[in-house]
């Protein structure tokens, strides 16, 4: 008698998933993600398992597979924390274009104040470094080239808040298809009377980073981190390094677990 291969088997080539960030797999369809759920319910990963109709889309797009596996496995595997957007402990990584490397085995692609940060972060080993053309590191040009998607891409700007005869400096943290809401919400959120991009000059010398490669990590530790609330949400987002010639990608959770970090809904509105 021939039995029928169960159903809610599904099976795709075992490269293991190593070869990219584990919280690419956010970027799969909600589709995969229902399959994922009707299979055991306790799957971090909802790539763990891909619809026949689907697999050779997600094959290409997440440049690795993932091992085989049935209901029966799921079970004798108990219950799973939930997925928190980790990175993998693996330097063999791809995102887009980006060939992604730890930062303590590229520590010449960081500013140095992102080095000394690094070192003592709890969260560093879920960042990602990769070297890029220092003509094309500002954000349109970096996406274009790099295969990397505005939406998943974030900016980070040094604000100048004054009032009266005191200046003080914050940074936000906004996706690339956004804009800060500085005389708005930035404005009202420092208390300034007014508030506007620094100028270059002050922040280079404030920053010790390179202009046009500003990021979150590594700034001054009594500066407010203002990180809109699109970020945190959006899954692995690529930011500067401190220098032109290269980017960092890590959970956009992990920008909001910055010393001096807060997250705020609307911090930044829609480009036109």
């Amino acid at each position: 008698m021939i039995r029928a291969r169960p159903r809610w088997r599904r099976t795709v080539s075992a490269t293991a998933s190593a070869s990219i960030p584990a919280t690419m797999a956010d970027n799969v369809p909600a589709t995969t993600a229902r399959v994922a759920e009707t299979c055991c319910g306790s799957h971090p990963d909802p790539a763990a398992a891909v619809p026949n109709g689907d697999q050779r889309t997600h094959s290409r797009m997440l440049r690795g597979t993932f091992p085989s596996m049935d209901r029966n496995d799921c079970a004798n595997q108990g219950p799973r924390p939930p997925y928190r957007g980790r990175v993998s402990s693996s330097p063999a990584q791809r995102l887009g274009r980006l060939d992604l490397a730890t930062p303590g085995a590229r520590p010449d692609l960081l500013a140095p104040p992102v080095v000394r940060f690094l070192a003592g972060w709890t969260l560093a080993p879920q960042v990602r470094v990769a070297e890029i053309d220092p003509a094309l590191a500002d954000t349109a040009a970096f996406c274009e080239r790099y295969d990397v998607a505005l939406d998943a891409s974030a900016n980070c700007v040094v604000i100048a808040a004054r009032r009266g005869e005191t200046t003080r400096y914050a940074a936000c943290v906004v996706l690339a298809t956004t804009r800060a809401d500085v005389n708005g919400v930035v404005r009202r959120h420092l208390d300034a009377r007014k508030a506007s991009f620094a100028p270059m000059d002050d922040a280079v010398a404030q920053t010790g980073m390179e202009y046009g490669g500003i990021t979150p990590l590594g700034l001054p530790a009594d500066w407010p981190i203002l990180v809109d609330r699109a970020v945190v949400d959006a899954g692995v987002v690529v930011v500067g390094s401190g220098v032109r010639r290269s980017k960092l990608a890590l959970p956009g959770e992990a920008l909001a677990a910055l010393p001096g970090a807060e997250v705020i809904d609307g911090l930044a509105r829609p480009t036109a």
